[in-house]
C-alpha cells in the first residue's frame, strides 16, 4: 500500500471512530526534546558521566543501583524529573486532543513512559495508564508499606557533570527508608503496582464503552513491546506511527515511517483538508 493509500484509509478510520486510543512509547516525547535512551550510546549521549562507569539504562533504571549507590540513582532519577517537569508537550498532543473532541467517547491513553507528559497536556488523569509507573509518584524502597505519594514535594539538585544528588535523599514518610520513584524498573520485585492496576482498570472500562475505537500508536518500539503487543490485542484498526519499526499486519493496521509531529501533523492536514 503506497503512502497516499495509507493515508486515505487513516483519515477514513478517524472520521468513522467514536474513540480515541493513544498508545505511546519513547518515540511520542522526542519532538517535545525528551530522549529515547536507544541503545547505550543514546543514553550516554544524554547522561555523559555514566559513559566512564559503563553504565547503561539497564544498569541504573534498577533496584541494585539504588541499593548500591544511592546519590548515583537519584542523581539519574533527580535530573529526569526536573526535565520532566520542564519540557512542554509538543504540539501533537494537541492535534490528539482536538481529534478526540469530536468523538464521543473522547480519548484514553495507555503509555510506557513515565514522564507525566499526557497528563501535562491536558488529557484526562482519569483516562491515562501508565504501564510503567510515573516518576512523579514515590514508594518506599524497602516496602515497608504499599503507600504511594507525590514527588512534588521533592525539588532535586543534582550536579550533572557526575550524575549525583546534591544533597538530601528523598525519604519514605512511614519508616525513613531511602524512596524510589514508583517506576517498574528491570529485575524490580518491589514494584507497588496499585495505581497502575486502577488506571488499567478505567482504561478497560473505557474501552468497552466505544464501539468503533481506533488506535494511534506513537514511537513504541520492539525492544520492549508492551505497548505493542497491547494496541494488537485490544485495537482493530491500529495507526502505527514510528520511524525505525512501523510495520503491522496489513489486516490490522498501517504503518507510518516517520516521527510523531511529522506524521500527525500529516493527518490532521489529511483530515482537515479531505
Amino acid at each position: 500500500m503506497d503512502e497516499g493509500e495509507k493515508l486515505k484509509r487513516a483519515v477514513s478510520w478517524l472520521r468513522e471512530a467514536d474513540g480515541l486510543l493513544v498508545t505511546a512509547g519513547a518515540g511520542m516525547g522526542v519532538d517535545s526534546g525528551l530522549p529515547d535512551f536507544r541503545g547505550a550510546e543514546g543514553f550516554w549521549r544524554a547522561y555523559p558521566a555514566l559513559r566512564a562507569h559503563r553504565l547503561t539504562f539497564q544498569d541504573m533504571a534498577n533496584p541494585r543501583a539504588l541499593a548500591s549507590s544511592p546519590e548515583l540513582c537519584w542523581g539519574f532519577y533527580g535530573h529526569r524529573l526536573q526535565l520532566y517537569r520542564r519540557t512542554v508537550p509538543h504540539n501533537g498532543f494537541q492535534i490528539l486532543r482536538r481529534w478526540a473532541e469530536n468523538m464521543p467517547g473522547g480519548a484514553a491513553v495507555f503509555t510506557s513512559n513515565v514522564d507525566g507528559q499526557f497528563q501535562k497536556a491536558g488529557f484526562h488523569e482519569g483516562r491515562v495508564a501508565e504501564c510503567h509507573g510515573s516518576i512523579h509518584m514515590m514508594q518506599c524502597s524497602e516496602f515497608c508499606t504499599d503507600a504511594i505519594w507525590s514527588a512534588q514535594a521533592f525539588e532535586p539538585v543534582v550536579d550533572e557533570a557526575n550524575c549525583r544528588l546534591l544533597g538530601d535523599l528523598p525519604t519514605c514518610p512511614h519508616c525513613g527508608a531511602i524512596a524510589r520513584p514508583n517506576i517498574l524498573m528491570f529485575g524490580d520485585f518491589d514494584w507497588v503496582a496499585l495505581r497502575t492496576e486502577a488506571q488499567e482498570s478505567r482504561l478497560y472500562a473505557w474501552l468497552a464503552s466505544v464501539e468503533r475505537p481506533v488506535v494511534i500508536e506513537i514511537g513504541a518500539g520492539k525492544t520492549i513491546p508492551t505497548v505493542r503487543h497491547f494496541s494488537e490485542r485490544v485495537g482493530s484498526h491500529i495507526i502505527r506511527i514510528n520511524p525505525k519499526d512501523p510495520g503491522i499486519a496489513s489486516h490490522r493496521g498501517i504503518g507510518f515511517a516517520s516521527g510523531a509531529l511529522e506524521t500527525l501533523e500529516l493527518l490532521d492536514d489529511a483530515l482537515s483538508n479531505g
